[in-house]
């Protein structure tokens, strides 16, 4: 059993101030039922289902009611439309590269001398070939094997063998295609652990930074618990961004490894085309994960009143499966029930952190993130997010900013979204 400490604020007149302290146990290692159905409409499914206690937990989401097209010649689109019909030649359904762009503020050059490496549990035995259709698609340059774009690599930093399939591929395929959309120029190393196990996870982290990477994203997580800190050294690799999902089930016990102070810790929007100056609108998702750490201490760089211990997030981007963003997978594997192999719309927190770990790969200075307290002074260069909440079931936190997104830093989107590359 465990306890999260947090502060539920009370809305004053003139500010918010510290009312009540919750406290919270659990016995698992990933949400609750009730807080699964919460989170979810009918039209999303859990890419990785629940894992067995000691594993971490995959946050992509898929929507189960729209699919881009499937496998085969309705799978290639944009560069390779010539060989299609004009029919074919549609773009797929989802987000794609030029609306993340555009939403962000971001250049479609810059990252060639940076290597984003993506930490996932298990084989896609179809990662590279779905990678390809996928830049194919939306004329991005190639990133292959044979090119030297594209690694993919075990636990311990070998090219074989590698791992049995987890059914982690539409997990790995999101990240791959996140991390092209916002760095179209950058490197990929991609590294498989044995099992989605805390420590084989962790010490893919290793491997990826061993192997030349200067970002790695870990779309993952297991609630905070006593065992969490033994695992925070892999995590914390100065002169490598190192970046994490904050989950996908709303306000809750804070997700780790995102709630490690070497950790930039990214939650999750809702991004949708608007008749704006910016062209989008953005507001908090409702499954982005927020919360207040009872194991680790607040760091010096966060501010935040209300939360004695590390908050999260620190920064965000888009997350919500509704307005997801387009991925290719093929992986038979981690595709059943109603996803087809093919094109499929894909949310979650899973989402947003290959997306800023792109981001910061476009920038080109991985080393000015040891933890996020950079963010934290460059926040003009930043989308505040205003609107919207994570509150599921008979999740609260009494109007406060942890679960609401209030004006200023606040835990759903923490500091807020890419606005061109000047936080970074």
């Amino acid at each position: 059993m465990m306890k999260i400490r947090s502060l539920v604020a009370v809305a004053g007149a003139t500010a918010l101030t510290a009312a009540l302290t919750v406290a919270m146990t659990t016995t698992a290692t990933a949400a609750t039922p009730a807080q699964t159905a919460a989170r979810h409409t009918t039209n999303v499914m859990d890419a990785c289902g629940r894992p067995a206690p000691g594993q971490m937990r995959c946050y992509a989401q898929v929507r189960t009611d729209v699919a881009g097209g499937p496998a085969g010649v309705r799978g290639v689109h944009g560069g390779a439309r010539t060989a299609v019909s004009a029919a074919a030649a549609t773009l797929p359904s989802g987000l794609g590269p030029a609306d993340l762009h555009s939403a962000y503020n971001l250049p479609t050059t810059g990252g060639t001398d940076q290597t984003v490496g993506i930490v996932d549990a298990g084989d896609d035995p179809t990662a590279e070939a779905d990678l390809a259709v996928y830049r194919a698609t939306y004329n991005l340059p190639p990133c292959t094997t044979a090119n030297g774009c594209f690694r993919k690599l075990d636990q311990k930093g070998a090219a074989t063998p590698l791992p049995a399939d987890a059914g982690w591929g539409v997990e790995e395929a999101l990240d791959l295609d996140m991390v092209s959309a916002a760095c179209p120029d950058c490197k990929i190393v991609l590294v498989e652990g044995d099992s989605p196990d805390v420590a084989d996870l962790a010490a893919s982290v290793d491997t990826a930074v061993a192997a030349g990477a200067t970002e790695v994203s870990n779309s993952y997580g297991t609630t905070e618990n006593t065992e969490s800190a033994a695992y925070a050294s892999h995590y914390s690799h100065p002169g490598v961004a190192i970046l994490a999902s904050t989950g996908d089930s709303g306000y809750q016990i804070p997700s780790s490894p995102a709630v490690y102070q070497s950790v930039i810790a990214v939650g999750g929007t809702s991004l949708v085309k608007a008749a704006n100056a910016r062209g989008w609108s953005e507001t908090a998702w409702s499954g982005a994960g927020s919360g207040c750490s009872a194991w680790f201490d607040k760091p010096a760089w966060q501010t935040d009143p209300d939360c004695p211990g590390r908050m999260v997030a620190d920064v965000s981007a888009v997350a919500d499966p509704q307005n997801g963003v387009a991925v290719y997978v093929t992986d038979k594997t981690s595709l059943g029930g109603p996803l087809v192999p093919g094109w499929n719309v894909i949310g979650g927190t899973s989402a947003a952190s290959p997306i800023i770990a792109g981001v910061i790969a476009l920038s080109g200075h991985p080393a000015r993130f040891p933890n996020a307290a950079y963010l934290y002074t460059h926040t003009d260069g930043l989308h505040n997010v205003v609107g919207g909440n994570n509150v599921l079931g008979d999740q609260d936190c009494g109007g406060d900013y942890q679960c609401n997104a209030l004006p200023g830093y606040n835990g759903p989107t923490g500091l807020g979204t890419p606005n061109g590359l000047a936080a970074f």
